[in-house]
């Protein structure tokens, strides 16, 4: 799934986004270390993995996700 950066905290590695819907999810630092990524801006679009209704990997949208189980 797409998304844009709203926040970034780099003290923290977490922050929030915005899904193409407008609806903001906050993402922790799990999901933020999960991926390759060593900082965000906001306006960059990620990709985003989710468990239920929260953010488990977040990373830029010209990397590929992890392969997930079927």
């Amino acid at each position: 799934m797409q998304a844009t950066v709203k926040t970034y905290d780099a003290t923290t590695r977490s922050g929030s986004v915005y899904l193409d819907n407008g609806t903001e999810l906050p993402f922790g630092t799990a999901a933020f270390d999960a991926g390759p990524l060593r900082l965000l801006r906001s306006g960059q679009r990620v990709n985003i993995v989710m468990s239920g209704d929260r953010i488990t990997y977040i990373t830029l949208s010209t990397f590929p996700l992890p392969a997930t189980p079927e």
